[in-house]
């Protein structure tokens, strides 16, 4: 792959306004390749949401550029971002945001509606069966545990076959057993050579997961690390 699916360039984020104005994101560069796992580390307040939203195009940056696939995100009308968003970007909350009166196969369907897609039943009913839920396709969201939840979230992340998926937080309500399979999940999403997984986390057992692990403080990347090997980066 020649260029990242989803890249930020001196990314400046300034939220509120007069007295109460933060600088939440101070010139950060961060690219997301296909075939990685990366994860987004750093204390409560340091960026790591903001910096996850707009990457996602649901917030746009004060300065800086945000490409998809290539494609700068400036200037764009919003119809033309919610289309890159459908159609590029999976997202997962750690709140997972599903529909309450919606079957777990309806939740996952919704994501290909936005996209206009045909043969809506059988996709969701594969991608819910890929993350182990063929069983509780009807089932809804208060019918499944907390794990079982997350997956259905990952299932109408993953159904359209998005560039990125960005995680705010996958693991963050769920016990080890169930943390363990959704991460593996996730880095077995992120074989696939033309997709990246970005996951902002506290969560210190998914570290093995990681192809790379971005660290932030301060609105500013200060380190990052590949293959167990740390390098500092420049806070200018």
């Amino acid at each position: 792959m020649t260029e990242p699916v989803l890249d930020a360039a001196g990314v400046v984020k300034f939220l509120g306004h007069g007295a109460g104005r933060v600088h939440a994101l101070r010139n950060v560069d961060l690219s997301l390749w296909g075939g990685e796992l990366v994860l987004l580390m750093g204390p409560s307040g340091s960026g790591k949401t903001t910096l996850l939203s707009i990457m996602g195009c649901l917030m746009t940056p004060t300065e800086g550029t945000i490409r998809v696939r290539g494609r700068p995100i400036k200037g764009l009308d919003p119809e033309a971002r919610a289309r890159i968003r459908s159609n590029h970007i999976g997202f997962i909350f750690q709140s997972y945001h599903l529909f309450p009166t919606l079957t777990a196969e309806d939740n996952v369907r919704l994501a290909l509606d936005v996209r206009g897609e045909r043969s809506q039943r059988k996709a969701a009913r594969d991608v819910l069966g890929l993350v182990g839920l063929g069983h509780k396709t009807k089932a809804f969201p208060r019918q499944l545990s907390g794990g079982e939840q997350q997956r259905v979230a990952i299932a109408r992340a993953i159904v359209g076959k998005p560039s990125a998926i960005l995680a705010d937080e996958p693991t963050g309500a769920l016990d080890a057993e169930n943390g363990k399979a959704i991460m593996t999940l996730l880095a077995e999403i992120a074989r696939d050579q033309s997709r990246g997984v970005l996951v902002v986390t506290h969560d210190p057992r998914i570290l093995p997961f990681a192809s790379r692990i971005v660290h932030i403080e301060d609105g500013r990347i200060v380190r990052e690390e590949a293959n167990g090997e740390a390098k500092r980066v420049s806070q200018s």
